[in-house]
């Protein structure tokens, strides 16, 4: 017996904006029964042992050290800028 129906199978095409026939959706359905199989397999495997991970190779941080520097100069940020008064960049307001 299928773990999953043709029925299942045209909803989540249906979820998924797939047009699929029903010839298609006897092949998927024999497909994803075949990898559901293959996932419960896990189920089978022992795994008291081992700790939890969030991911299976050891991660560092390689980023650099943040530390505090020299900005650019106002009068050279500004040149950039299409509209600025007193040192601040003017922006079109949003609020009435």
């Amino acid at each position: 017996m299928s773990r999953i129906s043709k029925d299942q199978v045209m909803h989540v095409a249906n979820l998924a904006r797939l047009a699929v026939t029903e010839e298609e959706a006897e092949l998927f359905q024999k497909q994803l029964d075949a990898i559901i199989t293959f996932a419960e397999q896990l189920n089978e495997l022992n795994t008291d042992d081992v700790a939890p991970t969030s991911h299976v190779l050891e991660m560092k941080n390689v980023l650099r050290e943040d530390k505090p520097g020299k900005g650019l100069p106002v009068e050279e940020v500004m040149k950039n800028a299409p509209d600025h008064k007193d040192g601040q960049v003017r922006v079109p307001a949003i609020l009435e």
